[in-house]
């Protein structure tokens, strides 16, 4: 049949070159997409051209082009013809595996039979064609291992063209997405191992033993055997055991003794050098070793030196000139509790002269809090020895000579308060006090009755009440007022013009006190400053009226004080930043002292010298020698900007200076090269009474 025809020649048609005319003569030969590689496989027949003897259609199969075919040998041609019957033996050898030919579609008349039967379709994924390939990148030309990537780019490659056709070669692809990389890091504390031992005695196993089971609740606890309960008792009553050993162990008597003298050793070891500066101990380094060792070397040309007279008032006089005065400090007692807490007096004991105890207490009514009294000790600079817990501030307190564990302290409310500082729970309060703030307070020894040697330790104070008050601690706690300060009108007010005003009420009778302070050798003489700028001296015997009164300053007088050596002449300070010198004969001061432009709270004369004085103003402190000059101080140390200078004084048996601020600290200082006090006291006497001898016209008051 033409079917089984045209299958033959088909099947036939090998390695024949193909030309397609049209019915005009035009060539329309297609030309293929794809130009197979010549190294690889001859591609498989395609797919178009294969005719399948099943598949049920029925007629001819057409060409709707000509064919032309050009013989090598003879060079005839053959003639188209659309049905290629009569010249099919003549391409017997054509092969058209390179041409795809197009199927004409035959249209059949379906009948309903057909339009009944059940078809398959088969869905087949066709082959891939890829139009563009971009190999990826991943390692830089330029680096270090471009040159090893390289050959293995080449040996896979000779592996990629020899493994087609391998059975055991299976290709596939996957493209996955390169995780960040993270570093992870896990920290965990040591593990500390420690051994551990019981030393279990035979009663605490026949305890153990005799322990009464406990009955099991649950299945899970009835599995808890005997054993383990009378394990976890002993072990708890073991650990019970050694927490109350170590707890009497810590509150031993012995073990506190023991913490105290290893705090001692400590604080002797940190302030070494500073502890021999405050007791003018020679303190040598090994520089300073080495030096004093060359200078005993030549201990013989200084000998000769020294011993021409010419040559030795030079020396002095150069020594002299060169090196001035000057305040060194040495530490500061200070700690935590007296962080910004004002420093409002300081005193020595009389009996232990390192021990130091401080005020801490504000002036202001605004600026009240709770108060403290500590005391400090030369062998621990670093924290108290006894702390007081007050409920209001500490204004002013004082050591007692005849009892010398009696610490008195007055209050901001006008309470007064008598510490034994040898037991941090012993408190004596008087139940009597003052109605304002106590200023001042001090042990006196008083003269009783007629003999000389009969004399006994008074507690004075004086309060912004006006009343100076003799307070009897063996006598049932009482009190006995010595003075109540009247307020005095002022010289202007005695004028004739002004005598409507005589018969003007005063808002108050008394007058605040401020300050008091005994004479030296006559107990029965003292001096009392007041808020209105006077001071008035007055006597014991004499409780009614003033003895004389000093008037000089024009604010509140803040201290008062004898001078030592020369129980004729006092000090005053007061708030119009001056410091006055008076002696008790003349109401008119002998000088005037204003160098400040600031308060003066505190001033003190030097327990070594009757022309050396000390004064606190807020903003520095002063130490004025009155042997060198009256018009300005030989030392002058100024406070820091935040902290305000409260209260001087001077050590008793070493030539340094304690000053107290605003911040709660108390620095000590060292007087360095300073001139030491006469020993002839009949020429100091005879000095300073010339200068107060001296008519007022010519006292000097410097602006």
């Amino acid at each position: 049949t033409q079917k089984a025809r045209y299958n033959v020649l088909f099947h036939n048609l090998v390695c024949v070159h193909l030309k397609v005319f049209d019915d005009e003569g035009k060539d329309v030969t297609p030309h293929p997409l794809f130009r197979p590689d010549p190294k690889t496989a001859a591609p498989k027949q395609s797919k178009l051209l294969a005719f399948s003897d099943s598949s049920g259609a029925a007629g001819s199969v057409f060409l709707p082009f000509s064919i032309y075919q050009t013989s090598e040998e003879d060079g005839r041609s053959v003639a188209p013809h659309s049905r290629l019957q009569k010249k099919s033996h003549l391409l017997t050898s054509y092969n058209l595996s390179d041409v795809q030919v197009r199927r004409e579609e035959i249209k059949e008349q379906l009948t309903e039979e057909d339009l009944d039967k059940r078809v398959d379709i088969y869905l087949t994924e066709t082959e891939t064609l890829r139009m563009l390939d971009l190999p990826t990148v991943v390692v830089s030309v330029e680096s270090e291992d471009a040159a090893r990537v390289l050959e293995r780019n080449k040996i896979y490659v000779d592996v990629c063209k020899n493994r087609p056709g391998n059975d055991r070669f299976v290709e596939k692809m996957m493209q996955t997405i390169n995780g960040a990389t993270k570093n992870k890091k896990v920290q965990c504390d040591k593990i500390i191992m420690e051994d551990k031992g019981i030393v279990v005695t035979t009663w605490d196993l026949y305890d153990s033993y005799n322990t009464p089971q406990v009955e099991p609740t649950s299945k899970a606890e009835g599995s808890i055997t005997s054993t383990t309960i009378l394990e976890s008792a002993g072990l708890a009553r073991v650990h019970e055991e050694e927490k109350c050993h170590t707890e009497a162990t810590l509150r031993s008597e012995n073990f506190q003794q023991n913490l105290f003298f290893m705090e001692r050793i400590l604080m002797e070891n940190i302030f070494q050098h500073k502890l021999a500066a405050y007791r003018q101990f020679p303190v040598l380094t090994e520089a300073e070793q080495e030096e004093h060792d060359k200078k005993n070397m030549d201990k013989k040309e200084q000998k000769e030196m020294l011993s021409d007279p010419s040559i030795l008032p030079e020396l002095n006089k150069t020594s002299d000139e060169m090196v001035p005065p000057s305040l060194e400090q040495l530490w500061s007692y200070r700690c935590d509790l007296t962080h910004q807490h004002n420093v409002s007096s300081m005193a020595w004991s009389k009996v232990n002269l390192d021990l130091l105890a401080v005020g801490y207490g504000a002036f202001d009514f605004k600026e009240q809090k709770e108060g403290l009294a500590c005391c400090w000790s030369l062998k621990n600079p670093m924290w108290p020895e006894r702390i007081f817990q007050c409920e209001h501030g500490v204004t002013a307190l004082d050591f007692s000579m005849a009892t010398p564990n009696l610490l008195a302290a007055g209050m901001y409310n006008g309470t007064i308060v008598v510490y034994n500082v040898q037991s941090s729970d012993s408190t004596t309060e008087f139940h009597t006090k003052h109605t304002g703030p106590v200023w001042q307070l001090k042990w006196v020894e008083l003269d009783i009755g007629t003999t000389e040697g009969n004399k006994r330790e008074r507690l004075i104070s004086i309060s912004a009440d006006g009343r100076i008050t003799q307070w009897l601690i063996q006598e049932g706690l009482g009190c006995i007022d010595l003075m109540k300060i009247k307020r005095t009108r002022s010289k202007k007010e005695n004028l004739p013009a002004e005598k409507e005003r005589k018969s003007e009420a005063l808002i108050s009778q008394w007058a605040a006190g401020m300050c008091f302070d005994f004479h030296p050798k006559d107990t029965y003489l003292y001096l009392a400053g007041t808020e209105e700028g006077l001071i008035h001296k007055c006597s014991r015997s004499c409780n009614r009226q003033f003895l004389k009164t000093y008037r000089g300053h024009k604010g509140p007088v803040y201290k008062v004080a004898w001078n030592p050596f020369t129980t004729d002449t006092f000090l005053s300070c007061s708030v119009d930043w001056s410091v006055i010198l008076w002696h008790q004969n003349s109401q008119s001061p002998i000088l005037t002292f204003s160098s400040t432009t600031t308060v003066v709270h505190d001033i003190m004369w030097s327990p070594k010298s009757a022309f050396i004085f000390a004064a606190a103003s807020e903003s520095k402190v002063e130490i004025w020698d009155l042997r060198i000059s009256i018009l300005d101080p030989v030392i002058t140390r100024f406070a820091d900007p935040e902290a305000k200078f409260t209260s001087v004084l001077f050590a008793k048996n070493t030539d340094c200076l304690l000053v107290g601020d605003s911040r709660g600290e108390v620095s000590v200082f060292e007087l360095q090269d300073l001139a030491a006090g006469s020993s002839n006291e009949s020429a100091t006497v005879l000095k300073l009474t010339e200068i107060s001898c001296e008519p007022p016209v010519s006292a000097f008051s410097p602006t």
